[in-house]
């Protein structure tokens, strides 16, 4: 791979004693990073994000989805600016919204122009919301400037394995500076990506989170491997998610991993890392408190005719022109 240098396990942590990941108050009012949170605070995620760069095994985005409760799953792609609208509906009809995000259905760093543009907009319209993203971390090293300037302090990172022989199992193939990669050295790729950046991201005070894919018989004894490597690099948080097998996907004649199996697996990372149990794997474009989704109620009609009856639209739109 020329002009490469792939160092797949060299990564080491050097987080500054300055850097501060305490909980503070600020903090747990993240419905996904703090568990007390999710039962009082909503979030949102916008939809702006089609395209990815690599192709999970398990993975299918659908844009065209309303029925389906999962990542990846959206019923629309909306533009930056439509998105300020949703976030405008949803200041009314969602008083405690807390946190707006991206997380899909693709990859948001592979669509660095419509995330960043959505950050902007909405950082400049309501500051006091906490902005987040969900990544594969194979882009973060060249994002890392617009994430700072945004204020975006809560990152996931999707970290299904740290071995080359089992990760080039999950991931068909990664596109990594224009050229598409395939077995261990599409794996080599992404997991130097995903150090890099995530201990990058640390170094700036930002909080991360990382979800594991629970995969029978490819990952299921390697989750806690996972576990205390993302620790080291200074991840705050694991997030084990079982699952979902998909018609279509090379994954699809997989089982589903049990409740009894993933909190066997939570109780024993939980040695090492602060572990998640409140996930309700959501949707791309998921609004509301967590196990309460209200995507339903934000489409694109039903947005700009709340906007509209509530005398909001032509505001927005003047503060779009101002832009």
């Amino acid at each position: 791979m020329p002009g490469l240098s792939i160092k797949p396990k060299s990564v080491t942590a050097t987080i500054p004693r300055d850097v501060d990941l305490t909980w503070d108050s600020s903090r747990k009012t993240h419905p996904c990073f703090y568990q007390k949170a999710h039962l009082n605070y909503a979030r949102m995620h916008l939809a702006v994000a089609p395209a990815c760069n690599i192709q999970c095994n398990y993975c299918d985005r659908n844009f065209d989805c309303p029925n389906e409760s999962r990542p990846g799953a959206a019923s629309e792609c909306i533009t930056p600016e439509e998105a300020l609208l949703y976030v405008k509906a949803a200041q009314k009809t969602v008083p405690t919204l807390s946190v707006v995000g991206i997380a899909g259905p693709g990859d948001p760093l592979a669509n660095p122009r419509q995330t960043f543009s959505t950050f902007s907009l909405i950082h400049n319209a309501f500051p006091d919301l906490k902005l987040c993203l969900s990544t594969n971390g194979l882009d973060l090293s060249t994002c890392l400037d617009e994430i700072a300037a945004f204020h975006i302090k809560y990152i996931t990172i999707t970290i299904n394995a740290v071995d080359p022989i089992i990760g080039k199992r999950i991931y068909a193939w990664v596109k990594y500076r224009g050229v598409r990669h395939t077995g261990e050295d599409a794996f080599a790729i992404l997991w130097s990506q995903q150090q890099e950046g995530l201990l990058a991201l640390v170094n700036k005070g930002i909080m991360v989170k990382v979800n594991t894919v629970l995969i029978p018989g490819v990952n299921d004894h390697h989750v806690y491997d996972i576990a205390g490597r993302v620790k080291e690099l200074g991840a705050e948080i694991l997030n084990i998610v079982p699952l979902i097998p998909l018609p279509g996907t090379a994954f699809a004649h997989l089982s589903r991993p049990s409740a009894v199996e993933c909190n066997q697996l939570r109780t024993k990372c939980e040695s090492v890392i602060r572990v998640m149990r409140h996930c309700r794997q959501c949707r791309a474009d998921a609004v509301g408190l967590l196990g309460n989704d209200m995507s339903a109620e934000f489409t694109r009609e039903k947005v700009k005719a709340h906007l509209a009856e509530n005398c909001q639209l032509d505001d927005v739109k003047n503060y779009l022109k101002r832009g």
